[in-house]
Order: structure tokens, then sequence, then C-alpha cells
């Protein structure tokens, strides 16, 4: 996600036709944004609204799983912002704006992986659900998630300060990116590594967890109905799995396209990966959970049905 809109054209002037494209494009991204970023702010005011979200592991852990995928909202838009406007940092000032770009992004898998074990218990162990699953074991598995994803960037850290030679105070010539500050080869085959391990062991950790659900569901003595409920949700997590994997791939098939496809093409296609992969799963999934669930459902319609008519007061009634 850090690095979609670091690949730049070659430097030859554009027509006007171009620059109002370029515009449209621009504006197609932000608006968008804006939306979903106001739909996951109401979102987490209402999972902070009630001590039942303050007090359920479930809600816990979908408030985590938000507040993570809220912030790489911001941070991607931030980041094309910046590579659209072509401002130029220097290196110390570009890691400093990758470190929450990169941890976030490692959080969500490892988040959905902690969801998918807590339907899975919820269903298959319901007698000890209670014992297993409580308020500071989820804290503990929250904190152990974020753990991971700060030792990975830690190791990246180290690893640059450690094999890359140029000072940190120098100036980028080209806008912040993660593929100019990690440019060894080192750092590629790391990250690799660090992705596939990442997504094989999320992704066998939700597919176990599915299959456990709907063995449960087969069982006699199972809650027939929230075993089905489950099954969905942890199917859920597969698909924001999917999502996320595909949205990690979008710099390798920008790389990929470079040169390959006219310049105005390659900014189309650009612009609606951006908006389609890594903008949109942002907000939709968590809406989705948001929409699905019977005690989310009233309160956060309520929330955004208030905002929007502050929203119009504000405009019919604007202070001076």
């Amino acid at each position: 996600m850090q690095n979609e809109f670091q690949l730049q054209q070659n430097s030859s002037p554009s027509d006007g036709k171009e620059e109002d494209m370029a515009g449209v494009w621009v504006v197609f991204s932000i608006v968008p944004c804006v939306i979903f970023l106001y739909i996951n702010c109401v979102m987490l005011y209402t999972m902070r609204s009630k001590p039942v979200f303050r007090e359920t592991s479930r809600y816990l852990l979908l408030y985590n799983l938000l507040l993570a995928e809220t912030l790489q909202m911001i941070l991607a838009q931030m980041m094309s912002l910046l590579n659209i406007g072509m401002v130029f940092m220097t290196r110390l000032m570009c890691l400093l704006v990758l470190i929450p770009t990169i941890i976030t992004t490692i959080t969500s898998p490892f988040s959905l992986a902690v969801m998918s074990l807590e339907r899975y218990v919820a269903v298959c162990f319901p007698l000890r659900y209670a014992s297993i699953v409580t308020v500071p074991t989820t804290y503990g598995a929250i904190a152990m998630v974020w753990a991971i994803s700060y030792a990975n960037m830690l190791i990246r850290v180290i690893m640059l300060m450690t094999l890359d030679s140029r000072p940190f105070g120098q100036f980028m010539d080209i806008p912040c990116g993660k593929n100019p500050i990690f440019q060894l080869k080192i750092f590629s085959e790391f990250e690799s590594g660090f992705v596939c391990a990442e997504f094989v062991s999320v992704g066998l950790i939700i597919i176990l967890s599915y299959v456990g659900v709907m063995v449960a569901a087969k069982a006699a003595s199972t809650d027939k109905l929230s075993a089905n409920k489950a099954s969905k949700t942890v199917l859920l997590h597969m698909i924001q799995l999917g999502l996320s994997l595909s949205s990690s791939l979008v710099s390798t098939i920008l790389t990929g396209l470079h040169g390959k496809v006219d310049v105005i093409t390659f900014r189309h296609l650009r612009f609606f990966l951006f908006v389609c992969l890594i903008i949109l799963p942002r907000c939709l999934s968590c809406l989705i959970y948001g929409l699905r669930d019977q005690i989310i459902r009233p309160i956060l319609i309520r929330h955004l049905r208030l905002g929007i008519k502050m929203l119009n007061i504000q405009v019919i009634h604007p202070r001076y």
C-alpha cells in the first residue's frame, strides 16, 4: 500500500487534456476517501459509545481492526497526495511517514486471524468461551498483533541503518515511497518472505477456523443459528484477507505495467486500483460488520443520520 503512487512517469510535458483527467482522478480518489473516512470515524465513535462495546471481546477486536484500517486509509491518501504534488523530503522524514503506514498494513491480516479464532472458540467451545476469551486475553492478543508489526518495522529500520550508507538528512530526488527508502535487494527479499509467511499463516488460521465452525454447525448439540452466523463472519474474514493481499499486489502490478502502457493509461489504472483495492476495502468490510450486527446497526445508523443532519445544518447556516 505504501508505494503505489511512487512510480513516476517520464518528465515529458502533459497537454491540457491529460492535466484535466489527472484532476478528475484526484477528485475521484479524494471524495470516496473523505466519505469513507467519515463513516469509519462514526463507526469508531459508535464502538466506544456503549459499555457493551468496550467490555465484549468481539467488539474490542472489531474496534482494533477498524482503527488500523482507518489509519491505513488516511496514510494511503496522504502518500498519494504527496506523490501527486511531487513533494520532496529528507529520507528521515519519509521514513517517519512510512513507519505507521507499514505497521498498520501488517496489523490488519493478523487482526483478522485473531477475530476468526474468537468466532471458532465461541462456536466450538461455548461452555469454555467465557474463561478463554476474556477482556484481558483480548487485550493481550491485540498487543501481540501490534508487537509483531512493530518488530517487523524495527528489523527494517535496523537493517536500513546498518546496510544503507546514505545519510538520513539527504533530500530525496523523488517523492516519498517504500522503494526509494528500502532500495537494497535484501529489503525486497525480506518483505517477500514476510508477506508470504504472513498470508499463509493467517490464511490457514482462517480456513481452519471456517472448517471447524462448519463442522460444528452440523453437530446436533450446536446452536445452528449462531454457527451459521459465525461461518459467514469467518468467510467475510477470508474475503478481507484476499482484499488485503490484492492491495499489497497493487505496487507489483503497477511496476509490471510501467513502461509497457502509455502515460495516460498508466495514470488511469493507478488511480483506479488505488480507489478500488486500497480505499474501498478499508471502509466496506467494517461497514458490513456494523450493518450485520444487530447491536451495532441501530446505533450506527442513528449516529450517521445525526452526523448528516448536523452537516446539513452547517451548510445551510454557515458560520461567518
